[in-house]
Protein backbone atom coordinates (compact mmCIF):
# COMPACT_ATOMS: atom_id res chain seq x y z
CA UNK A 1 0.00 0.00 0.00
CA UNK A 2 1.07 3.62 -0.57
CA UNK A 3 1.13 6.52 1.86
CA UNK A 4 -2.05 8.36 1.57
CA UNK A 5 -0.25 11.88 1.49
CA UNK A 6 2.23 11.16 -1.19
CA UNK A 7 0.82 8.99 -3.58
CA UNK A 8 2.45 10.85 -6.35
CA UNK A 9 5.84 9.85 -5.16
CA UNK A 10 4.98 6.84 -4.63
CA UNK A 11 3.81 6.41 -8.58
CA UNK A 12 7.19 7.80 -9.58
CA UNK A 13 9.23 4.86 -6.86
CA UNK A 14 7.11 2.72 -8.97
CA UNK A 15 8.17 3.49 -12.12
CA UNK A 16 12.14 3.82 -11.01
CA UNK A 17 11.62 -0.19 -9.71
CA UNK A 18 10.11 -1.15 -12.48
CA UNK A 19 12.76 0.49 -14.59
CA UNK A 20 15.31 -1.03 -12.62
CA UNK A 21 13.67 -4.44 -12.55
CA UNK A 22 13.98 -4.18 -16.80
CA UNK A 23 17.81 -3.48 -16.48
CA UNK A 24 18.39 -6.45 -14.46
CA UNK A 25 16.48 -8.63 -16.22
CA UNK A 26 19.18 -8.04 -19.37
CA UNK A 27 22.33 -8.73 -17.37
CA UNK A 28 24.46 -10.58 -19.88
CA UNK A 29 22.62 -9.49 -23.26
CA UNK A 30 25.46 -7.19 -23.99
CA UNK A 31 26.02 -3.97 -24.05
CA UNK A 32 23.94 -2.83 -26.93
CA UNK A 33 20.89 -4.44 -24.80
CA UNK A 34 21.72 -2.84 -21.90
CA UNK A 35 22.28 0.27 -23.57
CA UNK A 36 18.73 0.17 -25.53
CA UNK A 37 17.01 -0.78 -22.54
CA UNK A 38 18.69 2.33 -20.28
CA UNK A 39 17.12 4.76 -22.97
CA UNK A 40 13.93 3.53 -22.62
CA UNK A 41 14.67 4.17 -18.82
CA UNK A 42 15.26 7.83 -19.53
CA UNK A 43 12.40 7.94 -21.74
CA UNK A 44 10.04 7.26 -18.76
CA UNK A 45 11.97 9.12 -15.93
CA UNK A 46 10.66 12.60 -15.40
CA UNK A 47 7.94 15.12 -16.39
CA UNK A 48 5.00 16.31 -15.27
CA UNK A 49 3.15 13.11 -14.03
CA UNK A 50 -0.41 14.39 -15.55
CA UNK A 51 -1.63 11.28 -16.18
CA UNK A 52 -0.93 9.77 -13.10
CA UNK A 53 -2.26 12.71 -11.10
CA UNK A 54 -5.46 12.86 -13.19
CA UNK A 55 -5.82 8.56 -12.46
CA UNK A 56 -4.65 9.39 -8.67
CA UNK A 57 -7.29 12.12 -8.55
CA UNK A 58 -10.29 9.81 -10.30
CA UNK A 59 -9.79 6.75 -7.44
CA UNK A 60 -9.72 9.70 -4.78
CA UNK A 61 -12.65 11.30 -5.72
CA UNK A 62 -15.13 7.91 -6.11
CA UNK A 63 -13.40 6.49 -2.88
CA UNK A 64 -13.75 9.32 -0.57
CA UNK A 65 -17.16 10.27 -1.75
CA UNK A 66 -19.86 10.20 0.41
CA UNK A 67 -18.09 11.19 3.64
CA UNK A 68 -15.56 8.37 3.61
CA UNK A 69 -12.50 9.01 4.69
CA UNK A 70 -9.64 9.02 2.18
CA UNK A 71 -8.14 5.41 1.87
CA UNK A 72 -4.51 4.78 1.11
CA UNK A 73 -4.28 4.21 -2.18
CA UNK A 74 -4.23 0.57 -3.15
CA UNK A 75 -0.84 -0.77 -5.41
CA UNK A 76 -3.05 -1.69 -8.00
CA UNK A 77 -4.00 2.38 -8.22
CA UNK A 78 -0.64 3.09 -8.17
CA UNK A 79 0.81 0.26 -11.11
CA UNK A 80 -1.91 1.78 -13.19
CA UNK A 81 -1.26 5.59 -12.48
CA UNK A 82 3.06 4.20 -13.38
CA UNK A 83 1.48 2.53 -16.35
CA UNK A 84 0.25 5.84 -18.09
CA UNK A 85 3.19 7.52 -17.24
CA UNK A 86 5.31 4.40 -19.33
CA UNK A 87 2.70 4.47 -22.01
CA UNK A 88 3.33 8.44 -22.36
CA UNK A 89 6.84 7.75 -23.40
CA UNK A 90 6.35 5.38 -25.51
CA UNK A 91 3.72 7.59 -27.02
CA UNK A 92 6.34 10.65 -27.15
CA UNK A 93 9.04 8.75 -28.57
CA UNK A 94 7.56 7.55 -31.52
CA UNK A 95 5.57 11.06 -31.50
CA UNK A 96 9.06 12.53 -32.26
CA UNK A 97 9.78 10.19 -35.51
CA UNK A 98 6.90 11.00 -36.90
CA UNK A 99 7.25 14.63 -36.14
CA UNK A 100 11.30 14.61 -37.52
CA UNK A 101 11.67 16.82 -34.16
CA UNK A 102 15.00 17.19 -32.91
CA UNK A 103 14.69 18.15 -28.59
CA UNK A 104 12.37 16.64 -26.22
CA UNK A 105 12.55 18.17 -23.00
CA UNK A 106 15.61 20.51 -23.85
CA UNK A 107 17.21 16.95 -24.94
CA UNK A 108 18.08 15.06 -27.86
CA UNK A 109 14.44 13.24 -28.92
CA UNK A 110 15.35 9.15 -28.93
CA UNK A 111 16.04 8.77 -32.37
CA UNK A 112 18.33 11.34 -32.54
CA UNK A 113 20.34 10.18 -29.59
CA UNK A 114 20.29 6.90 -31.30
CA UNK A 115 21.44 8.34 -34.54
CA UNK A 116 24.02 10.15 -32.32
CA UNK A 117 25.42 6.83 -30.81
CA UNK A 118 25.79 5.00 -34.31
CA UNK A 119 28.08 7.96 -35.54
CA UNK A 120 30.15 8.17 -32.12
CA UNK A 121 30.63 4.22 -32.36
CA UNK A 122 31.76 4.36 -36.29
CA UNK A 123 29.11 1.97 -37.38
CA UNK A 124 28.54 1.33 -40.67
CA UNK A 125 25.40 1.83 -42.44
CA UNK A 126 22.69 4.91 -42.21
CA UNK A 127 23.22 6.81 -39.18
CA UNK A 128 19.75 8.66 -39.21
CA UNK A 129 17.93 5.44 -40.34
CA UNK A 130 19.38 3.62 -37.30
CA UNK A 131 18.33 5.83 -35.47
CA UNK A 132 14.78 6.15 -36.23
CA UNK A 133 14.53 1.92 -36.08
CA UNK A 134 15.58 1.90 -32.93
CA UNK A 135 13.47 4.44 -31.83
CA UNK A 136 10.42 2.45 -32.96
CA UNK A 137 11.66 -0.14 -31.12
CA UNK A 138 12.20 1.87 -27.90
CA UNK A 139 8.62 2.72 -28.02
CA UNK A 140 7.49 -0.46 -28.60
CA UNK A 141 9.18 -1.75 -25.97
CA UNK A 142 7.71 1.02 -23.33
CA UNK A 143 4.02 0.22 -24.98
CA UNK A 144 4.49 -3.35 -23.69
CA UNK A 145 6.07 -2.60 -20.48
CA UNK A 146 3.49 -0.42 -19.71
CA UNK A 147 0.78 -3.30 -19.95
CA UNK A 148 3.42 -5.13 -18.02
CA UNK A 149 3.05 -2.14 -15.02
CA UNK A 150 -0.76 -2.41 -15.36
CA UNK A 151 -0.95 -6.30 -15.12
CA UNK A 152 1.45 -6.64 -12.14
CA UNK A 153 -1.00 -4.45 -10.23
CA UNK A 154 -4.23 -5.91 -11.04
CA UNK A 155 -2.35 -8.94 -9.88
CA UNK A 156 -3.65 -8.91 -6.65
CA UNK A 157 -6.46 -6.72 -6.96
CA UNK A 158 -8.74 -8.37 -4.85
CA UNK A 159 -11.98 -7.19 -7.36
CA UNK A 160 -11.70 -9.05 -10.25
CA UNK A 161 -14.78 -7.42 -11.80
CA UNK A 162 -13.20 -3.60 -11.30
CA UNK A 163 -10.23 -5.16 -13.00
CA UNK A 164 -11.60 -6.44 -15.95
CA UNK A 165 -13.19 -2.91 -16.59
CA UNK A 166 -9.83 -1.55 -15.80
CA UNK A 167 -8.23 -3.46 -18.37
CA UNK A 168 -11.16 -1.92 -21.03
CA UNK A 169 -10.69 1.00 -19.97
CA UNK A 170 -6.97 1.07 -20.37
CA UNK A 171 -8.02 -0.36 -23.89
CA UNK A 172 -9.99 2.02 -24.93
CA UNK A 173 -7.48 4.73 -24.40
CA UNK A 174 -4.76 3.05 -26.47
CA UNK A 175 -6.55 2.69 -29.28
CA UNK A 176 -7.97 6.08 -29.39
CA UNK A 177 -4.83 7.52 -29.00
CA UNK A 178 -3.58 5.67 -31.74
CA UNK A 179 -6.36 6.03 -34.06
CA UNK A 180 -5.63 9.76 -33.08
CA UNK A 181 -2.30 10.16 -33.57
CA UNK A 182 -2.83 8.30 -37.35
CA UNK A 183 -5.01 10.61 -38.07
CA UNK A 184 -2.94 13.48 -36.98
CA UNK A 185 -0.63 12.39 -39.12
CA UNK A 186 -2.95 11.93 -42.04
CA UNK A 187 -4.61 15.36 -41.80
CA UNK A 188 -1.33 17.12 -43.20
CA UNK A 189 -1.53 15.78 -46.43
CA UNK A 190 -5.30 15.25 -46.50
CA UNK A 191 -6.45 18.32 -45.40
CA UNK A 192 -5.57 19.62 -49.36
CA UNK A 193 -8.88 17.66 -50.51
CA UNK A 194 -10.97 19.54 -47.35
CA UNK A 195 -13.00 22.50 -47.79
CA UNK A 196 -11.45 25.04 -45.46
CA UNK A 197 -14.73 25.24 -43.59
CA UNK A 198 -14.03 21.77 -41.98
CA UNK A 199 -10.74 21.85 -41.13
CA UNK A 200 -11.66 23.19 -37.33
CA UNK A 201 -13.97 20.07 -36.96
CA UNK A 202 -11.35 17.48 -38.24
CA UNK A 203 -8.88 19.30 -36.30
CA UNK A 204 -11.16 18.96 -32.89
CA UNK A 205 -11.89 15.12 -33.70
CA UNK A 206 -7.96 15.04 -34.13
CA UNK A 207 -7.85 16.63 -30.65
CA UNK A 208 -9.94 14.96 -28.85
CA UNK A 209 -8.98 11.42 -29.95
CA UNK A 210 -5.31 11.71 -29.70
CA UNK A 211 -5.03 14.20 -26.57
CA UNK A 212 -8.76 15.09 -24.51
CA UNK A 213 -9.31 11.32 -23.74
CA UNK A 214 -5.92 9.77 -23.70
CA UNK A 215 -4.49 13.14 -21.50
CA UNK A 216 -7.38 13.48 -18.98
CA UNK A 217 -10.06 11.16 -19.20
CA UNK A 218 -9.18 7.73 -19.79
CA UNK A 219 -6.84 8.36 -17.15
CA UNK A 220 -9.52 9.73 -14.65
CA UNK A 221 -11.54 7.23 -15.77
CA UNK A 222 -9.15 4.29 -15.10
CA UNK A 223 -8.80 5.86 -11.13
CA UNK A 224 -12.64 5.54 -10.58
CA UNK A 225 -13.13 2.02 -12.45
CA UNK A 226 -10.66 0.63 -9.92
CA UNK A 227 -12.45 2.54 -7.02
CA UNK A 228 -15.89 1.25 -8.02
CA UNK A 229 -17.44 4.10 -9.33
CA UNK A 230 -21.10 3.76 -9.72
CA UNK A 231 -22.83 5.05 -13.59
CA UNK A 232 -23.51 8.53 -12.05
CA UNK A 233 -19.67 8.78 -10.68
CA UNK A 234 -18.39 7.87 -13.48
CA UNK A 235 -20.63 9.72 -15.96
CA UNK A 236 -19.52 12.83 -14.33
CA UNK A 237 -15.72 12.16 -13.88
CA UNK A 238 -16.34 11.80 -17.80
CA UNK A 239 -18.04 15.04 -18.71
CA UNK A 240 -15.25 16.90 -16.38
CA UNK A 241 -12.28 14.73 -18.00
CA UNK A 242 -13.02 15.74 -21.82
CA UNK A 243 -13.37 19.17 -22.04
CA UNK A 244 -10.49 19.32 -19.77
CA UNK A 245 -8.55 17.38 -22.00
CA UNK A 246 -10.10 19.49 -24.90
CA UNK A 247 -8.58 22.82 -23.36
CA UNK A 248 -5.04 20.80 -22.36
CA UNK A 249 -4.42 20.17 -25.90
CA UNK A 250 -5.65 23.67 -27.62
CA UNK A 251 -2.80 24.74 -24.57
CA UNK A 252 -0.09 22.73 -26.28
CA UNK A 253 -1.44 23.77 -29.59
CA UNK A 254 -0.61 27.61 -28.48
CA UNK A 255 2.80 26.71 -27.14
CA UNK A 256 3.63 24.78 -30.13
CA UNK A 257 3.23 27.99 -31.89
CA UNK A 258 3.47 30.79 -29.28
CA UNK A 259 5.76 29.11 -26.03
CA UNK A 260 9.00 30.30 -25.28
CA UNK A 261 11.76 27.65 -25.73
CA UNK A 262 13.35 27.98 -22.55
CA UNK A 263 10.47 26.53 -20.84
CA UNK A 264 9.19 24.31 -23.37
CA UNK A 265 12.56 22.31 -24.43
CA UNK A 266 11.25 22.77 -28.20
CA UNK A 267 12.17 25.47 -30.91
CA UNK A 268 9.62 28.28 -31.22
CA UNK A 269 7.05 27.76 -33.27
CA UNK A 270 8.11 24.14 -34.51
CA UNK A 271 4.65 22.98 -34.84
CA UNK A 272 4.64 25.35 -37.64
CA UNK A 273 8.00 23.72 -39.11
CA UNK A 274 6.33 20.13 -38.75
CA UNK A 275 2.85 21.29 -40.20
CA UNK A 276 1.05 20.60 -37.69
CA UNK A 277 -3.30 21.11 -38.76
CA UNK A 278 -4.20 21.97 -35.37
CA UNK A 279 -7.44 24.03 -34.45
CA UNK A 280 -5.07 27.24 -34.10
CA UNK A 281 -4.48 26.58 -37.83
CA UNK A 282 -7.73 25.66 -38.95
CA UNK A 283 -9.39 28.92 -37.52
CA UNK A 284 -6.37 31.25 -38.99
CA UNK A 285 -7.10 29.85 -42.35
CA UNK A 286 -10.98 30.49 -42.58
CA UNK A 287 -9.99 33.95 -42.07
CA UNK A 288 -7.07 34.52 -44.51
CA UNK A 289 -7.96 35.47 -47.79
CA UNK A 290 -7.26 33.35 -50.81
CA UNK A 291 -3.20 34.95 -51.38
CA UNK A 292 -2.34 35.06 -47.87
CA UNK A 293 -3.81 31.45 -47.67
CA UNK A 294 -1.69 30.18 -50.03
CA UNK A 295 1.21 31.37 -48.24
CA UNK A 296 0.25 30.32 -45.26
CA UNK A 297 0.27 27.06 -47.12
CA UNK A 298 4.03 27.10 -48.84
CA UNK A 299 5.04 27.85 -45.16
CA UNK A 300 3.17 24.97 -42.63
CA UNK A 301 5.24 21.99 -42.85
CA UNK A 302 8.68 23.72 -44.29
CA UNK A 303 11.32 22.28 -41.43
CA UNK A 304 13.78 24.78 -42.70
CA UNK A 305 11.54 28.09 -41.82
CA UNK A 306 13.53 31.04 -40.58
CA UNK A 307 12.55 32.84 -37.23
CA UNK A 308 11.19 35.78 -39.35
CA UNK A 309 8.92 33.34 -41.51
CA UNK A 310 7.60 32.15 -38.36
CA UNK A 311 6.85 35.34 -36.72
CA UNK A 312 5.32 36.37 -40.20
CA UNK A 313 2.77 33.38 -38.87
CA UNK A 314 2.22 33.91 -35.84
CA UNK A 315 1.40 37.50 -37.15
CA UNK A 316 -0.92 36.14 -39.22
CA UNK A 317 -2.69 33.79 -36.58
CA UNK A 318 -3.09 36.51 -34.35
CA UNK A 319 -4.53 38.91 -36.76
CA UNK A 320 -7.24 36.71 -37.72
CA UNK A 321 -8.31 36.50 -34.29
CA UNK A 322 -7.62 32.72 -34.10
CA UNK A 323 -5.38 33.07 -31.18
CA UNK A 324 -7.90 34.83 -29.47
CA UNK A 325 -10.72 32.29 -30.78
CA UNK A 326 -8.05 29.23 -29.06
CA UNK A 327 -7.78 31.16 -25.96
CA UNK A 328 -11.81 32.22 -25.32
CA UNK A 329 -12.53 28.08 -26.34
CA UNK A 330 -10.21 27.09 -23.57
CA UNK A 331 -11.99 29.92 -21.37
CA UNK A 332 -15.07 27.91 -22.88
CA UNK A 333 -14.23 24.29 -21.83
CA UNK A 334 -12.47 24.62 -18.11
CA UNK A 335 -16.16 26.41 -17.41
CA UNK A 336 -17.87 23.43 -18.86
CA UNK A 337 -15.84 20.81 -17.16
CA UNK A 338 -16.34 22.96 -13.37
CA UNK A 339 -19.77 22.93 -14.17
CA UNK A 340 -19.98 19.09 -14.67
CA UNK A 341 -18.42 18.92 -10.85
CA UNK A 342 -21.84 20.57 -9.38
CA UNK A 343 -23.68 18.64 -7.05
CA UNK A 344 -21.44 15.35 -8.43
CA UNK A 345 -21.47 12.41 -5.76
CA UNK A 346 -17.64 13.13 -5.19
CA UNK A 347 -15.39 13.93 -2.33
CA UNK A 348 -15.35 17.27 -1.51
CA UNK A 349 -11.26 17.40 -1.39
CA UNK A 350 -11.49 15.17 -4.43
CA UNK A 351 -13.33 17.96 -6.18
CA UNK A 352 -11.10 20.60 -5.19
CA UNK A 353 -7.87 18.66 -6.26
CA UNK A 354 -9.77 17.71 -9.58
CA UNK A 355 -10.05 21.47 -10.44
CA UNK A 356 -6.71 22.56 -9.30
CA UNK A 357 -5.23 20.09 -12.03
CA UNK A 358 -7.45 21.65 -14.10
CA UNK A 359 -6.29 25.12 -13.97
CA UNK A 360 -2.55 23.05 -14.17
CA UNK A 361 -3.65 21.64 -17.42
CA UNK A 362 -4.89 24.78 -19.13
CA UNK A 363 -3.03 27.48 -17.81
CA UNK A 364 0.92 26.32 -17.93
CA UNK A 365 3.75 27.69 -19.94
CA UNK A 366 5.48 24.54 -20.83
Amino acid sequence: MSSPDSPIAAVSQRVERFLEQQLNAVDGFGDEAAAFVRSGAAAATGGKRFRARFCLAGWRAVASAGGRPDSVVPDAVISAAASLEVFHAAALVHDDIIDNSDTRRGAPAAHRGWEGRHRDAGWTGDPEGFGRSAAILLGDLLVAWSDDLLEEGLADFDDAVRAAAARREYARMRRDVTIGQFLDVAEESAHVAVPAAEHAERALRIASLKSARYSVQHPLLLGATLAGADADQYDALSTFGHPVGLAFQLRDDVLGVFGDEAATGKPVGDDLREGKRTLLVAFARERLNAGAAQVFDELIGDPSLSREQIASLQQMIVDTDALQRVEDLIGTWADEADRALRGAALGNAAVSELRDLARAATVRTA
